[in-house]
C-alpha cells in the first residue's frame, strides 16, 4: 500500500499518524518515515484497513485494543540509559 493510502485508511478510521502510531506501540516518527519511501509495510496496512473498516461498520477498536497488551516497542540501537555511546572509554596516558 502505497503512503497516501495508508493515510487515506488511516483518516477513515478517524486516527492521525501520531495517534494510529500510539495504538500499535510504535514511535510517530517510525511511522512517518514511511512517507519518504512512500510505501508502508504490509503489517501496518493491513492493521490500518482494519482500524477503518471497523469505524466504517460502528465497531469500536479502541475497546477490542485495550484486551491486548500494547507495550511501545524499544528503539533500535537506543543508548544505554544514562550513557551515550557505548562504553567508557579509560583515559590514555601520554609518554612524557
Amino acid at each position: 500500500m502505497n503512503y497516501d493510502e495508508f493515510l487515506a485508511e488511516l483518516s477513515q478510521a478517524g486516527l492521525t499518524v501520531r495517534a494510529f502510531a500510539e495504538l500499535i506501540g510504535m514511535n510517530k516518527n517510525s511511522v512517518s518515515n514511511y512517507a519518504g519511501v512512500g510505501r508502508v509495510p504490509s503489517h501496518l496496512a493491513v492493521i490500518a484497513v482494519l482500524l477503518a473498516e471497523m469505524k466504517g461498520r460502528g465497531i469500536g477498536f479502541e475497546s477490542v485494543l485495550a484486551k491486548i497488551d500494547r507495550t511501545p516497542k524499544k528503539p533500535r540501537g537506543a543508548a544505554k540509559a544514562g550513557r551515550f555511546g557505548g562504553d567508557k572509554q579509560e583515559q590514555l596516558e601520554l609518554p612524557a
